[in-house]
């Protein structure tokens, strides 16, 4: 490398090409090569769905379910981001060269969108590319008080985006029910206020309004600013206690929201981003199923639900 060339810029460089390539999910879009590919979707796993069972044991879960990434959930939602403080950095890359999976994310609402640079290092340093956290922020604005808002969100995020693109990590926001950023039109605005290519939305149909069209809709004009997709529908909720078979209907397949045109979306923007099957159990911090099997089982069976709408789309 010229000695001329920063760090930085060296940094930027690599993430660029990462991201041409398709290594980095849709940053930049698909590269000529997955262009060229019929269109399918790259699984992940979110360690959550295991409650706190061992890192080691998803692990060996994971090839099951059609993933090769994981993403890694912190408490109250799970525990392995804390069994990775456990392990160290070594021994966590041994065992996810040992079942052959890659680190995809973190998801960090344990420390905050403003405080996840320590994150980022620490994701860079396991090969994975991305830190994933809503929005927080105040509740209840409207109109120009609500753009002003964004407007401000967006200037505080700056630096925390600079930072990511310089450690070669991406930021995903979630659109958290509650939260500064939540619907279609406070995601379209932020996207438009903060245009940087390594800071996208984590889209999570749970907390849109449970209109298929729209969802695909927001998806287009969300198209290489979509990084990361959670599959996952509303269902009967997720906050009070239910029976397992109601708690169960925000999976994919199984509640009434129709896929076909969430996929169908996603193929028309050649989506190149991880897509995770998703639910939160009550408590958090169980598994969504009493063994992993089970819980491989039932993210299996979502799965070939999202492949059949896959056919449709």
């Amino acid at each position: 490398m010229n000695d001329q060339l920063s760090r930085r810029d060296f940094n930027k460089q690599l993430l660029g090409t990462a991201c041409s390539a398709g290594l980095l999910g849709t940053v930049l879009g698909a590269g000529t090569e997955a262009s060229q590919k019929p269109f399918q979707l790259n699984y992940i796993v979110a360690s959550c769905m295991y409650g706190t069972l061992p890192l080691e044991t998803i692990l060996q879960e994971t090839p099951k379910t059609g993933a090769e990434y994981i993403e890694i959930w912190a408490k109250r939602h799970g525990d392995q981001r804390e069994q990775i403080d456990e392990l160290g950095v070594e021994k966590t890359k041994q065992l996810l060269d040992k079942y052959k999976i890659k680190l995809g994310s973190f998801t960090c609402f344990k420390y905050g969108l403003f405080n996840m640079q320590g994150e980022m290092d620490l994701v860079s340093q396991l090969g994975g590319d991305m830190v994933i956290c809503n929005s927080g922020g105040p509740k209840g604005l409207k109109g120009a008080e609500l753009k002003a808002g964004i407007k401000a969100f967006a200037e505080k995020l700056k630096p925390h985006v600079a930072a990511a693109e310089e450690k070669g990590v991406m930021i995903g926001l979630e659109n958290h029910g509650g939260g500064l950023i939540n619907d279609p039109d406070t995601q379209r605005w932020l996207m438009e206020m903060l245009p940087a290519k390594n800071f996208g939305m984590a889209l999570a149909p749970y907390h849109l309004e449970q209109d298929p069209e729209m969802i695909g809709k927001l998806i287009t004009d969300l198209d290489d600013r979509l990084l990361h997709f959670q599959a996952w529908q509303h269902g009967m909720g997720c906050i009070k206690k239910l029976p397992k078979e109601q708690e169960l209907l925000q999976l994919p397949g199984r509640g009434d929201l129709n896929f076909v045109p969430l996929l169908a979306a996603l193929k028309k923007i050649n989506y190149q981003g991880r897509t995770e099957i998703f639910m939160h159990p009550v408590p958090r911090g169980i598994p969504i199923l009493p063994t992993a099997e089970q819980v491989t089982a039932e993210i299996n069976r979502s799965r070939e639900y999202l492949e059949n709408c896959l056919k449709q789309a």
